[in-house]
């Protein structure tokens, strides 16, 4: 597959993510805990009726510079202490208006870096919701982890404390990369990670995670970096385009005096990477993701099955209403979003005193649930089937088109283009449309237009 630079040119501006609809940054501060309550208590008769926790561990040994994540540098040890004993308690809090019938089917852990604390305050949190819900057969308990601060030891600790998917924020295996981005490489071969954990517990998935447009990177590098990860064989692999924020992320500026890989420079490297891991036998999952053929993710892209949520992909079989617990953390209810407060010290506060740390969110109309889900389909499963969008929500094919301000030039346009192939009831993105699938999506969002919001670039 190859891309012309004329695609490249047109089609890399700035557009939204769209792990949300509508984006975070239409979350506003009108939300109050009142509205939270309500979604909450709606949520139990919403679809989907299946659980999710999301945990925010934010405390990092030190701070990347690539990161656009909520992240704290390590506090002293009372402090940690005392924010473990506040996610644990919005747990219990959360469970006394979570209808107890419903079970949880994913518990996921990212920062920050959840490897930098204790695993016993890990187990904890983990022990607090396996006492309050019930949980399905497979549940999927995930954490992200810097290998750089793994021990054999700590891996012992996560699967007795019952994780069972590891996600290695590996980043680059050039060291020349990770110092220019303030990261250190892992402290022990994450070949040797791997097969540990597959030796301890074959049934432990694991997910290796890179980042692509950074500083010191080059087309050859980069290849290097994924062959050796293909040798590694992770049941999943990523590859994170790095999203350059610098008006949110002031720590970024650092990497422009670096010197940051061009547009063009990033697409051969994602190209790269497509060609070596397809090549592979690892199967393309949506935005970012690779899997192996068994993986359920390619299952359930062959069924037009796939879900994505702010964690990345899952299937609709098992995901929840995400719940999120711990400071900037994002709950992702059917009727709405919910961002819980940055501040530290806000948070232990506001659970102290018995009180959802609620900074800011929004209510979800219905038109922007069809949205949504017009979204959901395109970025996930590649495809859009219009009367199935329309008999979910009991309208015609031409109400959810006028919802989504459909046009048909734009289709003609993605079309010329060779991105998608559509007719009167289907629309499908095929593999070049993959590469510009957040600008093919952008067009099924009237609220897009004419707005003065800031995003990343698409590519």
């Amino acid at each position: 597959m190859k891309v012309t630079k004329e695609l490249l040119d047109k089609y890399n501006i700035p557009v939204p993510r769209y792990t949300s609809y509508p984006p975070a940054n239409y979350f506003t501060n009108d939300f109050t805990l009142d509205n939270y309550h309500e979604l909450i208590e709606l949520s139990n008769t919403d679809d989907p009726k299946l659980v999710a926790f999301y945990i925010h561990i934010p405390f990092c040994a030190q701070i990347c510079y690539y990161c656009g994540c909520n992240a704290l540098k390590m506090e002293k040890s009372d402090v940690v202490f005392q924010y473990v004993e506040a996610v644990k308690k919005e747990i219990l809090m959360l469970s006394k208006r979570i209808d107890k019938s419903r079970k949880v089917s994913q518990i996921h852990y990212g920062g920050g870096t959840p490897n930098a604390i204790k695993s016993e305050y890990l187990k904890e949190i983990n022990q607090t919701i396996f006492n309050e819900f019930d949980l399905i057969d497979e549940v999927e308990i995930a954490i992200e982890c810097n290998p750089a601060l793994l021990s054999y030891t700590y891996l012992d600790a996560l699967i007795e404390a019952k994780f069972n998917r590891f996600s290695f924020g590996i980043q680059d295996f050039n060291n020349d990369v990770l110092t220019n981005v303030n990261r250190k490489p892992s402290a022990l071969p994450v070949k040797e990670l791997v097969e540990y954990v597959k030796e301890k517990n074959s049934k432990v998935a694991v997910n290796l995670d890179f980042i692509y447009g950074l500083p010191g990177q080059s087309l050859d590098s980069f290849k290097d970096t994924i062959n050796k990860a293909i040798e590694i064989k992770p049941d999943r692999l990523v590859t994170f385009s790095y999203a350059h924020v610098p008006w949110l992320k002031e720590n970024q500026k650092i990497l422009e005096e670096k010197g940051l890989p061009t547009a063009d420079e990033k697409m051969d490297m994602f190209m790269a990477a497509y060609d070596l891991l397809t090549t592979a036998g690892y199967i393309s999952i949506g935005l970012d993701h690779y899997a192996l053929p068994q993986d359920e993710l390619c299952v359930a892209l062959e069924q037009h099955q796939l879900h994505r949520n702010f964690q990345g992909y899952c299937t609709k079989k098992t995901t929840g209403q995400v719940y999120a617990v711990g400071i900037s953390g994002i709950s992702q209810l059917a009727g709405g979003y919910i961002q819980n407060t940055k501040e530290l010290s806000s948070y232990t506060k506001s659970i102290a005193d018995g009180a959802f740390p609620v900074e800011k969110g929004i209510v979800v109309t219905q038109e922007q649930k069809v949205i949504r889900m017009v979204i959901n389909e395109l970025m996930c499963n590649k495809v859009l089937v219009w009367n199935e969008i329309a008999d979910i929500f009991k309208l015609t094919v031409n109400e959810v088109k006028a919802i989504v301000k459909y046009s048909e030039k734009a289709m003609n346009d993605f079309k010329a283009d060779e991105l998608i192939e559509f007719e009167d009831n289907q629309i499908r993105i095929n593999e070049l449309g993959s590469l510009f699938i957040r600008n093919i999506v952008a067009a099924f969002d009237p609220a897009l237009k004419n707005n003065e919001k800031r995003y990343s670039k698409s590519l």
